[in-house]
Parts: structure tokens; sequence; C-alpha cells
């Protein structure tokens, strides 16, 4: 997956599955890197990864379209 870049470009998500993981459940790594100055760092450290079982980012993805279909309700009322 192409990285998706946040926040003035100083933020890097990166979602894949990981195959060196496959004998384990959570084996789908949310990739996050912060090109920032430390006070203005969200994470502790430069790069840091959480993974997920396959039902967690289904319901992580869920929740995203769930926000992004509101907030298209919304724009579409205010025009």
């Amino acid at each position: 997956m192409k990285p998706i870049i946040l926040l003035d470009e100083s933020l890097q998500v990166e979602i894949y599955y990981e195959s060196d993981d496959c004998g384990y459940e959570d084996n789908i790594c949310l990739k996050v890197i912060e090109s920032c100055l430390e006070d203005e760092k969200v994470f502790l450290h430069d790069e840091s990864h959480l993974y997920l079982t396959p039902q967690q980012a289904q319901e992580l993805s869920n929740g995203l379209l769930e926000a992004v279909k509101a907030s298209k309700k919304i724009q579409t009322r205010s025009k």
C-alpha cells in the first residue's frame, strides 16, 4: 500500500499484511513514522508499529468508512 501522508507531511502511515508474522493472529501492521521536532511528536519514537488481528483491522476500517459517510453528509448539507 502507498503510504498515507498526514500533518503537513510530518506523519506517514502504512498498513500492510506482515507475511513474516503469518503464524500470529495479529499479522496486519499499522506503521506510523514521524519526522517532526521532538516537542511536536504524537508518539514516543520516530517509528511505531501496531499489530492488529483481521477483525480489529476490519473494525478500524468500518469506523473510518462510517466517519467518511458522516462527513460527506454534513458537507452535502452545507452546500
